[in-house]
């Protein structure tokens, strides 16, 4: 009996032992998967987070470039307002040169409108062109916004006579003006622009 007995005990103790073992096992190949699925996970948010990281510098450079271009665009809108505004104020002195001239203009050639010098005389700033004949000396500003009534002052005008400097006063001398002093008017410290209405004999 003793025999049979320390036979089922031996036979339990093995199974019992095959199974621990095959429970070791199993939790070893639990370990090596985890482990597995952990390296391939890390290797993954490396991996997002280098695209991540690589998105973010190629939007910095899409922003700065786009800043830049925002920029530029803004300069040369600036200059655009710059060149009309002043494309303006001459048409405005061709159109007080065409009033001031009591032939309304004639001559063999398209009659000439020229920054006078604040220093100088019209007959002299015409006598050194080919558009020798002086006309008129005017003198025009104009404000700024749109008219609100029918009493206000939009503008001013002299006409100085072609003899004479007149008034020397340097800002109402173009040519020696800021680039953006045409965006000035009285109220902002710029008050008029003179003009020589020149033609050839």
């Amino acid at each position: 009996m003793k025999f049979l007995d320390i036979f089922l005990l031996a036979v339990i103790l093995s199974t019992v032992s095959g199974q621990t073992t095959s429970f070791k096992d199993k939790v070893e190949d639990l370990k090596r998967a985890f482990g597995a699925v952990l390296d391939d996970t890390s290797a993954e948010i490396a991996g997002l987070t280098a695209q991540l990281l690589e998105m973010k510098e190629e939007r910095a450079e899409l922003d700065a470039g786009l800043t830049a271009q925002l920029q530029e665009m803004k300069e040369e809108r600036a200059e655009l307002d710059r060149a009309h505004a002043w494309q303006a104020l001459h048409m405005a002195a061709a159109a007080a040169c065409r009033g001031s001239t009591a032939s309304g203009g004639t001559g063999p050639w398209g009659n000439a409108v020229l920054a006078k010098e604040n220093t100088r005389s019209c007959n002299q700033v015409c006598g050194a062109t080919p558009f020798s004949r002086c006309d008129a000396d005017i003198s025009i500003s104009g404000y700024t916004g749109q008219a609100t009534s029918y009493t206000q002052r939009l503008g001013h005008f002299y006409n100085y006579g072609c003899g004479t400097p007149g008034n020397t006063h340097v800002l109402f001398d173009e040519v020696k003006a800021g680039k953006d002093d045409v965006f000035k008017d009285i109220s902002t410290g710029n008050w008029y622009y003179r003009f020589c209405c020149c033609r050839k004999p």
